[in-house]
């Protein structure tokens, strides 16, 4: 009897699975992956790819020789609905894909729907893909008229934020640079609602890279909380908004990305899996849904319940392997194994200029064990283990 097994989403944890489903297939088991886009975005090279260090293809895994690979069914289409009495996925296409087991991998998003006119005036982070077109336009307009000035925001002081701003500021300067206009055409704001940029991280580690964004020019409004974004009249040729913060602060932008707090969408809730209360679907140590035995999540879509850890893809990559014994597992009806993620862990957070910082710290921990400054040799080092980690999803 042939089962089905589908995978929703690209993410880093079904990427893994599938390679090593492609190793290792399991006879009698139909494989489908769902995904929104063919070309998945590996996070650890996007801000390199921002900054114009990595091509496109480069930092993307494409979804199409690796589902050939695992000889798995490739539906490009988004989910839009989980029938859980029948085992039914349902697309926005009209398709409905049945299944024994299902997986579910798709990331996450930032929340924007609380602030008024986010959501309309505002580029989010993610999907990748929505982002990278807008960045491609920004660049593309900033090249065309380099001698008009221009201010970007950026919503959200965590490493993500913080990461994004040094990125486009780097890329930005070197088309002013090679255009022989002053950087001084640049301005960029980053928004930070808690009064500490990346709260997640030991001290040292924010200390630095404070001063990195403060001797760099980017304006940091820490502790303000935005509340509202409209379009304004202006004069200028480029479009422009304006930011209010709680506090009365008002900063007018043309452009606005929003790398805020992650959240996960509604039809994961209405098809009544067990959700933590930003919506993240709950998973036991097996990876295994709370509330549905026949579901499993990973990455930033899934909370552990035991063993909660930041939304950062270096968790993302290591449940991938777990993720596939269980899968396999569950489909020979054999035990789960239980999985332990680490509580410390390597952060390389990349400067913008061919640097990068690192520190070890602990997983939602105050406390690091040692932080390194920035320096060419670290970002030598992230750059070799982001391209080992691409060069296992090449195929020719």
């Amino acid at each position: 009897m042939v089962k089905n097994l589908v995978l929703i989403g690209g993410g880093h944890s079904h990427a893994i699975a599938l390679k090593m489903f492609g190793i290792k297939p399991l006879p009698g088991v139909r494989l489908t992956l769902i995904t929104a886009n063919q070309k998945t975005a590996y996070s650890g090279m996007l801000p390199g790819h921002i900054a114009g260090f990595y091509t496109h293809d480069e930092c993307h895994i494409d979804l199409k020789p690796l589902a050939n690979f695992a000889q798995a069914n490739l539906y490009i289409d988004r989910v839009v609905a989980l029938d859980l009495e029948n085992n039914k996925v349902l697309c926005a296409n009209g398709l409905a894909v049945d299944f024994d087991v299902l997986s579910i991998d798709i990331g996450s998003t930032p929340a924007r729907l609380s602030v008024s006119g986010a959501a309309e005036y505002t580029i989010a982070a993610k999907p990748v893909s929505q982002l990278l077109e807008h960045w491609y336009e920004l660049i593309a307009a900033v090249g065309k008229n380099p001698q008009e000035p221009i201010r970007i925001a950026i919503a959200g002081g965590g490493a993500g934020g913080v990461e994004v701003a040094l990125a486009m500021q780097s890329h930005l300067h070197q088309i002013f640079h090679q255009n022989q206009q002053p950087i001084q055409n640049l301005e960029i704001h980053l928004f930070q609602r808690n009064i500490q940029l990346m709260p997640n991280y030991h001290q040292s580690v924010r200390h630095q890279l404070q001063q990195i964004l403060t001797e760099r020019g980017i304006k940091l409004h820490l502790g303000e909380n935005v509340c509202n974004i409209a379009p304004k009249n202006s004069k200028e040729t480029r479009e422009t908004f304006e930011i209010k913060c709680d506090s009365g602060l008002r900063v007018e932008c043309n452009k606005i990305f929003w790398v805020t707090q992650a959240s996960a969408p509604e039809w994961l809730k209405i098809a009544g899996l067990g959700t933590d209360e930003q919506g993240f679907i709950l998973v036991e140590d097996t990876l295994q849904s709370q509330t549905h035995p026949q579901v499993f999540a990973s990455g930033d879509i899934a909370t552990m319940v035991n063993y909660p850890r930041p939304k950062a893809g270096v968790f993302a990559v290591r449940q991938g392997k777990p993720l596939f014994e269980n899968l396999q597992r569950i489909l020979l009806g054999k035990s789960l194994k239980p999985y332990k993620p680490q509580k410390q862990y390597l952060s390389l957070i990349g400067t913008g200029d061919g640097r990068a910082i690192s520190a070890m710290g602990y997983a939602y921990a105050t406390k690091g064990i040692f932080t390194l400054p920035p320096h060419k040799l670290l970002w030598h080092y992230k750059d070799c283990i982001d391209r080992r980690f691409m060069k296992r999803f090449r195929f020719e």
